[in-house]
């Protein structure tokens, strides 16, 4: 199998990122990605293409048809609702595959109003108001846009009052039942056969901007798989695919939406052996997938993620034992040891400079595991000065001590940093 390249577009979303680290260890697929604005994609997308138009602008498929030319893209993998349905409408104009289902599954579920049609005589939907004519036993009531998503847009409304006012200044809303109960993401998978292959039901315990960012399995998955299997049963999804519901006031699964991407936070299937994005990928290019699941239980949070990009140029570095490396005598700093491998693969000098008494060095580095991660190791006198040791003016300097850092800024004006430091220097 040949290396497919891969354009994620927009990739700065949260869909985007977790596409990539879903995909970035394959083989199979070299991932590059896009976006129309400055964003956290280009930082964490090796490959990265910036300045492509907004899908609204009239130029979008005319650049990204050039750009899907020049790049040899097999693919492009969208990672936002409105980017879906965009590309799936011209996927033969731009001469690559697009990563989705079909482009009229995409269409019905970019619109809450096309969903609740489609399915209002398959599965339970939310009751649909006239916004002028709504009984005053129904409030509150809550009002969506029609063509949305992450909860843009939409707001619980107590009174014929309020709803007046949102409707004055919002077009294409939906006035919905309000529902008041447990809300649940099912991530699915069907695949090129159109056999769904995994279903996961799971609680959204916490929700930020749209997307749970706390959230487990539910214990009764079998009611959600009969809703995933008569949603597939009625539109024809391809690869990964969501739908959201939430209780009414009778305990009942009423549906929210659809989604033909790979939901927010589905990550937590991932975790369990579920990996979304390469399950589309290579369902997208005509291979047989399966799907199994690990027998234990989790829970995924999530919060914001940081990535820096530094102007510092270096080809070695120093950095101390005792507090640092080691915390507390007994446990690895994991992050340190990531960027000192980091730079291994950089083909950059690693030394470890130290003033560590009471216990055999060697030995130490032995128990740990990492002996052989240095070209050198600096086994200096407790009043020796480090700044005398390190040769090399294109280095950088790692210490927990406020008085080595200032020692050496000062003597050797290199930079250097603290172990909270470290993850500035990760890529």
């Amino acid at each position: 199998m040949k290396k497919f390249n891969i354009l994620v577009f927009p990739c700065g979303s949260e869909i985007a990122l977790d596409i990539h680290s879903s995909v970035k260890y394959s083989t199979y697929f070299h991932l590059i990605g896009g976006s129309s604005v400055s964003d956290h994609g280009m930082y964490v997308y090796e490959d990265y293409i910036p300045d492509i138009p907004y899908v609204t602008d009239s130029n979008f498929i005319s650049t990204l048809k050039t750009i899907i030319a020049e790049r040899k893209i097999d693919a492009v993998y969208p990672a936002m609702d409105i980017a879906i349905t965009m590309l799936k409408e011209h996927e033969e104009e731009l001469g690559c595959k697009v990563i989705s289902s079909p482009v009229e599954t995409t269409q019905i579920s970019l619109s809450k109003d096309l969903t609740y049609k489609k399915l209002a005589d398959t599965i339970l939907i939310p009751k649909i108001y006239d916004p002028l004519e709504i009984p005053i036993s129904a409030f509150p009531v809550f009002a969506k846009p029609k063509i949305g998503y992450s909860a843009k847009g939409t707001k619980k409304l107590n009174n014929q009052r309020e709803v007046n006012a949102f409707i004055a200044e919002n077009d294409d809303i939906l006035i919905l039942e309000y529902l008041p109960g447990e809300e649940y993401t099912v991530d699915c998978f069907t695949d090129r056969h159109r056999n769904l292959l995994f279903c996961g039901a799971r609680k959204r315990n916490r929700v930020s901007n749209g997307i749970s960012v706390n959230t487990f399995f539910s214990e009764n998955q079998e009611e959600f798989v009969k809703l995933a299997r008569l949603i597939n049963e009625k539109i024809h999804f391809r690869g990964a695919w969501f739908f959201q519901v939430k209780r009414n006031v009778n305990g009942q699964l009423c549906l929210l939406e659809i989604a033909s991407r790979l939901g927010g936070s589905s990550l937590l299937s991932r975790a369990k052996g579920v990996n979304f994005a390469l399950l589309s990928l290579f369902d997208a290019f005509d291979h047989d997938v399966s799907v199994f699941t690990n027998d234990y239980d989790i829970i995924l949070d999530r919060a914001l993620e940081c990535k820096y990009k530094l102007n510092v140029s270096f080809e070695s570095v120093y950095c101390d034992y005792d507090d640092c490396l080691v915390l507390n005598g007994y446990k690895l700093n994991t992050l340190l040891v990531q960027f000192l491998y980091q730079c291994v693969n950089e083909n950059k000098k690693v030394y470890l400079l130290t003033k560590h008494t009471g216990t055999d060095l060697n030995e130490e580095l032995k128990k740990f595991r990492i002996y052989s991660l240095f070209d050198k190791i600096i086994h200096i006198d407790n009043l020796a000065n480090k700044a005398d040791y390190i040769k090399e003016k294109d280095s950088i300097f790692i210490d927990d001590s406020h008085a080595e850092r200032l020692n050496i800024k000062e003597r050797l004006n290199i930079p250097v940093f603290a172990p909270e430091m470290v993850d500035a220097l990760l890529k």
